[in-house]
C-alpha cells in the first residue's frame, strides 16, 4: 500500500495588502517531512508513505504567485516520480488565495488528480474555515475537516482522512463525496464550537457516521475574509450510500441555515475604547483583551497600533502586549541593546492605512536568534511591556510569553492580536474581552467590500429564501 503525501496549508485574507512570501512558510520535504511531529501519526498506519512537500504558514495576505507555482510544480514532479501510487493524502487548510487566482486549492487538487488519474483515490483534510468549490469536490474521493474552533483536533482530522484512505485501499471499497453549499458566511469568532449553537451542531458529526454507508460527515463554516466566489458554508459527506449521503448533506445544510442567526460572539465585545476602559477599570486580572481586526492567525497584518495608543492615553499599568509586527522598530532595539532608551515609531509598517504610535521606550529583553527574521524584542512604554517582532506571528501559548521573560498570569492586562482565545489563554482570562477593531479581518463582516462573493449570502443579505441541494462529485457519477 503506497500513499503519496503533500500539501499547501495557509489562510489568506484578500483584504490584506501584504503578500505571504516564502520566508513565512515552514517547508518540509521528503524524509524531513516524514520525521516531523506534524506527520508523525503516519507511522501508525500499515502503509508506505511517500512524503513529497508540505508548506505551511500562518494566515495572511495572498500567497505570492511565483512561489505557489514553484511548489505546485515540485509536488507534481515528485508525484510523477513516485508513480505508481495506490493513493494520495493532501494535508490542506482550504482558504489559500494566490495572487491573481480564484480557487487556489481547486487549481492544486485538480492538478494532482490529473497526474494520478481517475482510478487513484485522493483524501484531503481541511480546516473548517476553508472554502470548497465544485472543482475541489470533483477531484476528491474522501474529505474530513476540523470539528473544533479553536482548533484542538487537527491531528484527529488528519488521522480520519488517512484512515479512510487506508480503509478504502485495504478493502477495495472506494467511497464517494457529496456536498451541499449553504449561503451563509460568518466569521469564526461567531461560530466557535466552544459556544452554542456551534458546540451542539458539531457534536453531531461523529454521531452521523456509521460503518456501512457514512465514513465521514464534515461541515465547513467557510472563510469570510476571502472575497471570491467559492466562499461559503458547506456540508460534505463521504461514504458509500449516495442516497443517504445526499439526505444527510441536505439535513446538515438546512440545520445550519436554520440556526444562522443564533451565532453570536462568545465573549464580551466592544470598540477598542470600550474594551480598554473596561480592562483598565477591572478589579480582577489578568484581563485578556483580544484585538480581533488585526489577528494574524485569521489573516490580519499584525502591525496596527490603535490598541497601544488607547492604553498609553489611559496610562494603563501592568500591561503585557504581545505583540506588534514592526521589523524596523525591532531591529532598532537590537541595535540599541538591553537597557537602552530610544524613540520608536511603532506600527503601520506593513499596512500604512493605520497610524503608528511614537513613544519613548526602554529595551527590556532581546530574544537570542541566529536569523534576524525571527527577532523579538520586549520594550517598556510607561506601564506597558510591549513585544515587537520582525515577522508576523501570534502569541497563543504561555511559552510564547515566558521565553521572552514575561508572565501573562501575573499581568493586570494581557493584549493579544486574536479572535477567540487559544486553549491556553482562555482559562487565565479574568475576564476576556474582544475588541471589534478595524483591520483586514474586520469582525463587522457586513461592511466588507464584496466584488466577487456570491449573492445572496447571509449575513450580507437577509431577505431571501433558500432550500438545500445535495451535489455529487464528478467521481460519484
Amino acid at each position: 500500500m503506497r500513499i503519496a503525501v503533500a500539501g499547501l496549508h495557509t489562510e489568506c485574507s484578500t483584504y490584506n495588502p501584504v503578500l505571504i512570501r516564502e520566508p513565512e512558510f515552514r517547508v518540509l520535504r521528503g524524509e524531513a517531512m516524514a520525521k516531523d511531529g506534524y506527520f508523525e501519526f503516519l507511522t501508525h498506519f500499515p502503509a508506505e508513505f511517500v512524503t513529497i512537500l508540505h508548506a505551511r504558514a500562518i494566515a495572511g495576505g495572498p500567497v505570492e504567485r511565483g512561489i505557489y507555482e514553484t511548489w505546485k510544480a515540485e509536488i507534481l514532479a515528485g508525484l510523477k516520480a513516485a508513480l505508481p501510487v495506490d493513493g494520495v493524502y493532501l494535508a490542506m487548510h482550504g482558504a489559500m488565495f494566490v495572487e491573481g487566482m480564484f480557487d487556489a486549492e481547486g487549481d492544486f487538487i485538480s492538478a494532482v488528480r490529473e497526474v494520478v488519474g481517475p482510478d487513484v483515490p485522493i483524501s484531503a483534510s481541511y480546516d473548517l474555515h476553508g472554502n470548497v468549490s465544485q472543482r475541489i469536490v470533483d477531484s476528491l474521493d474522501m474529505f474530513s475537516t476540523y470539528r473544533t474552533a479553536p482548533h484542538i483536533d487537527t491531528p484527529d482530522t488528519m488521522r480520519r482522512a488517512v484512515n479512510m484512505l487506508v480503509r478504502a485501499l485495504r478493502t477495495g471499497v472506494r467511497p464517494k463525496l457529496v456536498w451541499a453549499p449553504v449561503p451563509v458566511l460568518l466569521p469564526g469568532e461567531r461560530t466557535s464550537t466552544q459556544d452554542e449553537p456551534g458546540r451542539s451542531f458539531y457534536a453531531r458529526m461523529s454521531e452521523i457516521e456509521e460503518p456501512t454507508g457514512i465514513w465521514d460527515a464534515s461541515f465547513q463554516v467557510g472563510y469570510v475574509w476571502a472575497d471570491e466566489p467559492r466562499a461559503t458554508a458547506a456540508a460534505l459527506v463521504t461514504g458509500t450510500d449516495l442516497a443517504l449521503q445526499e439526505k444527510i448533506a441536505r439535513q446538515l445544510a438546512q440545520d445550519y441555515w436554520d440556526i444562522r442567526r443564533a451565532f453570536v460572539f462568545g465573549t464580551t465585545t466592544g470598540s477598542i475604547e470600550e474594551c480598554v476602559d473596561t480592562a483598565v477599570a477591572s478589579k480582577t486580572h489578568p484581563v485578556v483583551l483580544a484585538e480581533s481586526g488585526d489577528n494574524p492567525t485569521g489573516g490580519g497584518v499584525g502591525d496596527r497600533a490603535e490598541v497601544l495608543a488607547a492604553l498609553v492615553e489611559r496610562n494603563a499599568q501592568g500591561v503585557v502586549f504581545a505583540g506588534i509586527t514592526d521589523r524596523a522598530a525591532t531591529d532598532a532595539c537590537y541595535a540599541a541593546g538591553v537597557g537602552a532608551e530610544l524613540d520608536l515609531k511603532i506600527g503601520a509598517s506593513l499596512d500604512t492605512s493605520s497610524k503608528p504610535v511614537h513613544a519613548r521606550a526602554r529595551v527590556k529583553f532581546l530574544l537570542p536568534v541566529e536569523d534576524t527574521f525571527f527577532r523579538e524584542a520586549v520594550v517598556t512604554v510607561g506601564g506597558i511591556d510591549l513585544v515587537l517582532t520582525a515577522r508576523r506571528r501570534p502569541f497563543h501559548n504561555i511559552v510564547d510569553f515566558t521565553r521572552l521573560g514575561l508572565d501573562p498570569k501575573a499581568a493586570r492586562i494581557v493584549v493579544v492580536k486574536s479572535g477567540y482565545l487559544s486553549p491556553e489563554l482562555g482559562p487565565i482570562a479574568n475576564p476576556s474581552l474582544m475588541a471589534l477593531s478595524t483591520g483586514v479581518v474586520d469582525q463587522f463582516v457586513e461592511r466588507l467590500e464584496r466584488r466577487h462573493k456570491q449573492r445572496p449570502i447571509f449575513p450580507f443579505d437577509d431577505a431571501f429564501e433558500w432550500s438545500p441541494k445535495a451535489i455529487r462529485s464528478a467521481l460519484a457519477g
